[in-house]
């Protein structure tokens, strides 16, 4: 097949959503109610190829010896049939030009473990579930396979939609994958756009109606523009769910399941999160099939053994005391930068008033604030401008990127 041809027969007759027009009130509303979960039928489905993987000699035969060696050295534990070896160093797979041009750009020594083990899954075309901390590497983990699938695959034609649609539960996080997506996809010719609340629709509307490849969104944002007809699933063949305990945490279960049901069902399908509880495991019995679980460290929840963590239990009257305190010694010493994490919008606000009264110079983020506000605030924190960040949960997963310099 030309993978110019045009792909119009989607084996379905369901629906896709509404239309444009006026949009109604949402009180009282169900996230993706207007939506019709399109009656499938696998034989009518235009087939796609998502089986890449083609091993060298020097994956296939090493040892398992070394095999096992490098899964314990690197804290990997795996479920499932079939489990192809790793790529323990980026000369043990032909990755493509355009990918290695990329990775040598941004001085990759070699493979993280969730890399290693999880792209030789990915570029099988299998489904899996990765669980990882943060900065585990985990988002070129996904992006790097989506790029070689995407090649794969027919053009975009006019009106249709992203073939990898990636989800994210914050804009933060989002925005943070689309500059993964922009860095890798640019020399194939591969568009990304991010789509989430907070800003302009306009914008995200015009980006989805050129057409795009890949589609990083936060499920609320996507549902609207599902409802409105403003792109479709149609074409997406390889889907990503990034951080899904959080996700399910912020109660985006529904809005979810609505939009994996707009997705062909023989899609590829990874599943991303730090942990693995019930809720997540229930998730990926849903929408996985036959699918590997692949784990680096331990199940549990624990505290990062990189780091060191100081615990001071104190009453409440004693909180602005000591942190002031810390803000003197830790401000003492040269480019020192702090987060301060409180539970409630309200108190971010209060803290960061008190601060800057005092002369610290502190700045905050939360859901209440506009995006561009935030955009400049993070802007301003990773210069070192305004050192001191106080913010709500918001930006409490994916903090490597917050302070990085």
């Amino acid at each position: 097949m030309s993978y110019r041809s045009r792909r119009d027969d989607w084996g379905s007759r369901g629906g896709w959503g509404s239309g444009g027009g006026g949009r109604p009130s949402l009180k009282g509303r169900q996230p993706g109610e207007r939506l019709r979960k399109p009656r499938w039928d696998l034989t009518k489905l235009t087939p796609f190829e998502k089986n890449f993987y083609q091993p060298t000699p020097t994956v296939l035969n090493r040892s398992p010896y070394e095999v096992e060696k490098y899964r314990t050295d690197k804290e990997i534990t795996l479920r499932g049939r079939n489990i192809p070896n790793p790529i323990q160093y980026f000369s043990d797979y032909n990755f493509p030009d355009y990918v290695m041009a990329e990775i040598r750009r941004q001085g990759y020594e070699q493979p993280t473990p969730i890399q290693g083990q999880g792209w030789p899954i990915s570029l099988q075309g299998r489904d899996f579930v990765g669980i990882a901390q943060t900065g585990s590497g985990k988002t070129l983990g996904y992006i790097l396979p989506a790029i070689v699938h995407i090649n794969h695959q027919p053009y975009l034609e006019r009106g249709d939609g992203p073939i990898a649609l990636i989800l994210a539960p914050t804009r933060e996080l989002a925005q943070q994958i689309l500059t993964v997506a922009q860095d890798y996809g640019a020399s194939s010719k591969i568009r990304s756009t991010c789509v989430f609340g907070g800003a302009p629709k306009g914008p995200q509307i015009r980006d989805l109606e050129r057409g795009v490849e890949i589609c990083i969104a936060t499920p609320g944002r996507l549902i609207d523009f599902l409802e409105a007809g403003k792109t479709n699933l149609r074409r997406t063949t390889y889907l990503v769910l990034d951080e899904a305990d959080r996700m399910l945490d912020m109660g985006f279960e529904p809005q979810i399941r609505k939009i994996v049901d707009q997705i062909r069902p023989d899609r590829q399908t990874l599943m991303w999160s730090a942990t693995w509880p019930k809720e997540v495991r229930n998730l990926a019995e849903d929408f996985l099939k036959d699918y590997i679980q692949l784990n680096v460290g331990s199940l549990s929840l624990a505290a990062n053994h990189n780091i060191l963590q100081i615990v001071d239990v104190c009453q409440e009257i004693e909180k602005d005391t000591k942190l002031r305190q810390l803000l003197e010694e830790i401000m003492a010493e040269k480019e020192s930068k702090i987060i301060v994490f409180a539970e409630t919008k309200r108190k971010v606000d209060d803290l960061t008033r008190r601060m800057r009264r005092e002369g610290w110079p502190a700045m905050c983020i939360h859901g209440d604030k506009s995006q561009q506000e935030r955009d400049w605030v993070l802007s301003e924190f990773r210069s070192g401008r305004a050192p001191i960040l106080v913010a709500t949960d918001v930006a409490a997963r994916g903090l490597e990127a917050l302070i990085e310099r």
